[in-house]
């Protein structure tokens, strides 16, 4: 292994060559460098920041250590002989320090040791091209390492928070979801501003370790691109817990006059709200302005357009692949691209024949049909695929089958009063699955029967033989079949 600031004697040659560079040493570019190796090419991997990425350190990890025991406390709190033993406040102390043991102490010792333990060489500093399967790395003391690639490089820098510019909004020092998740204390008042699933898991987990939260949602509800019960739900449950939410506001500047004072959030109609922190959960933008995409005719800062094998349209050597090709935006949808690229590029470098077919080996065909997710709320909301909405954009003859989920047997036993609807999306041409979506405490574990039944293509005729354990929540699968059927 080298490690150009570890061990000062461990240098890369100029020009030295490899089968494979990698782009950032996040999940994606890990599961890049993996598959890269164990088809035995010879792989590098440059990271300017942390070994294990945005997933590990301010994201994934933190964020679902913050929500645990909050969500924990919710569910043991609807449970007869329970509730009673779980009215006090959470030990928000010692929750960061959970929260701190998963994410190594923002120390990446051990993510280096696993990229070591595959034989890839690990590159600190900041890697950019500089023409056509050449990227040079910059370490943090200004020297400079060309590694060149025989087959492939491939970028894995995912994205950045965006904060809106807004007037004072640099002077008051917002939280993105980085200071949200590394925080080391609870504010005693957060905005946070949007209502997608940074902005409703950062509320859920502030509100539930003391935090007196405002949500501003500037359209009509949570998580908008989800089936509308689901942020019905979770927006109850939030309020429930004591957070307000505001909707149909925008806005329109911030201010912080004391550098270690309150915030003042100014709305667009005319009122405004007060806290000590605010977080703008308001999107993504890809880590590309500083790469050297001009240097191969891409534009800078701009996403990376990639075929289903993510390898960047008009090249034969650029693979893109991850948050940064904004295909699917999840840490476990970037390191199945991964294993997808990781394939092709070796399959590609062996002159072997390369399947992009739909559901081939070298095609990342979930990103468009089957793409799960758990939004780690209370309650949870998990879907797969499509949404009604999604799927009569498409054209698709479809029919949506509802049912509520606290008409479950399971349902009852898990908690007193449970509330929670499920979907499934119907291709009535084919009569297979295009989505399903579960919202309610616990069926975030549901979720992956989903995504088989999905992906898989799976008959409703099939399906019905699929025969749930009683009492579980998953009997629901059962109640939808049966709806159905009629």
């Amino acid at each position: 292994m080298t490690d150009s600031t570890a061990d000062a004697g461990k240098t890369t040659t100029e020009g030295s060559p490899y089968d494979v560079v990698v782009i950032g040493a996040g999940p994606v570019g890990e599961n890049v460098a993996d598959r890269a190796r164990a088809a035995g090419l010879t792989t590098a991997v440059v990271e300017s920041e942390l070994v294990g990425g945005e997933c590990s350190y301010w994201a994934c990890m933190p964020s679902k250590a913050l929500l645990r025991p909050v969500v924990a406390r919710a569910d043991a709190r609807r449970v007869p002989g329970l509730s009673a033993a779980v009215r006090g406040p959470l030990d928000t102390a010692a929750v960061l320090a959970h929260r701190d043991e998963e994410t190594s102490h923002w120390k990446d010792d051990g993510q280096v040791a696993w990229l070591d333990g595959v034989g890839a060489d690990v590159f600190r500093g900041t890697g950019r091209l500089t023409g056509p399967r050449e990227v040079t790395v910059t370490a943090p003391d200004g020297t400079e390492h060309r590694l060149t690639a025989r087959h492939a490089v491939a970028v894995c820098t995912g994205t950045r928070a965006v904060v809106p510019d807004l007037p004072g909004v640099a002077e008051a020092r917002p939280w993105t979801s980085r200071e949200a998740t590394s925080a080391d204390r609870a504010p005693g008042r957060l905005v946070v501003v949007g209502g997608g699933v940074v902005g409703v898991e950062m509320a859920t987990a502030w509100q539930g370790l003391g935090s007196e939260v405002t949500l501003l949602i500037r359209d009509g509800g949570l998580l908008p691109k989800m089936e509308h019960f689901a942020g019905e739900l979770v927006a109850d449950a939030l309020r429930e817990a004591g957070a307000r939410i505001r909707t149909g506001v925008s806005v329109t500047a911030v201010r912080r006059r004391d550098p270690g004072g309150p915030v003042t959030v100014e709305l667009d109609d005319g009122d405004h709200v007060e806290a000590d922190e605010i977080l703008f959960a308001t999107g993504r933008a890809p880590r590309t302005d500083d790469l050297g995409l001009e240097t191969v005719g891409l534009e800078p800062g701009a996403w990376l357009t990639v075929d289903d094998s993510c390898r960047v349209e008009g090249t034969d050597w650029l693979y893109a692949v991850g948050d940064v090709n904004h295909r699917a935006l999840l840490t476990h949808q970037g390191k199945y691209q991964a294993r997808v690229a990781g394939a092709a590029i070796a399959a590609r470098a062996g002159q072997a024949a390369v399947d992009t077919a739909p559901w081939g080996a070298h095609a990342a065909t979930a990103d468009h049909a089957a793409v799960p997710q758990v939004v780690f709320t209370d309650p949870e909301v998990a879907s797969v695929g499509l949404t009604l909405a999604e799927a009569e954009r498409a054209g698709r003859r479809v029919r949506a089958v509802d049912y509520d989920l606290g008409s479950v047997a399971g349902a009852g036993l898990y908690a007193d009063g449970y509330r929670g609807r499920a979907r499934m999306v119907v291709d009535l041409d084919r009569e297979t699955l295009l989505g399903v979506t579960f919202a309610g405490p616990g069926i975030g574990e549901l979720l992956h029967s989903a995504t088989i039944a999905v992906a898989g293509e799976v008959p409703i005729a099939r399906l019905w033989h699929a025969v749930p354990a009683y009492p579980t929540i998953s009997e629901v699968w059962l109640r939808l079949l049966e709806t159905y059927r009629g």
